[in-house]
């Protein structure tokens, strides 16, 4: 039997992490001042990058939309999962309301039109996307997509157009 010992609590934990761990990322501006660092992803909407795992593929990032209307219709094959940090959203195929401060779901399978409604200023939603979204039109029909791959190539032209350069997305690869 091992002989348990005495230590103090806030003692760190005294093993070396395995030589093959990837760091962490920490963003302490997660929500930034520096509109460079939001990336363009079509007129008033944008996304900021926080984690693009290409080793799994998935993303996470923080989607910022200043106009209202319909934003997108899309298919995930793979589950999403939401946090609405600011404003409010909701999907024509649903009669729910995504709000500040609210925590979505959506499963794999699910396909549905995204719209900011009117008086909405400013929405900011964190979100995590797993494997593929693609946009389709009322009767499925793909009309392109996006994976990591495309998230991490659309940085790489955003950060090198505004002065940060390519590799400055590197910091948020895993």
């Amino acid at each position: 039997m091992t002989e348990k010992k005495e230590y103090d609590p806030r003692t760190p934990y005294q093993l070396p992490f395995p030589k093959e761990a990837l760091d962490e990322i920490v963003i302490p501006d997660a929500v930034p001042e520096d509109d460079r660092l939001w990336v363009p992803q079509a007129e008033n909407v944008w996304f900021r990058p926080l984690c693009l795992n290409r080793s799994q593929g998935y993303w996470m990032n923080l989607l910022k939309v200043r106009k209202s209307g319909v934003l997108s219709r899309h298919r995930h094959p793979q589950p999403v999962h939401g946090f609405v940090i600011k404003g409010r959203w909701h999907y024509l195929e649903h009669d729910w309301v995504a709000e500040a401060g609210g925590y979505v779901f959506e499963p794999p399978g699910e396909t549905h039109t995204l719209v900011v409604p009117e008086g909405v200023e400013e929405m900011i939603t964190f979100f995590q996307v797993n494997g593929v979204m693609c946009y389709v039109d009322p009767w499925g029909e793909v009309l392109g997509y996006e994976d990591v791959f495309t998230k991490i190539e659309l940085c790489k032209k955003h950060f090198e157009s505004v002065g940060l350069g390519a590799d400055f997305v590197d910091q948020f690869i895993r």
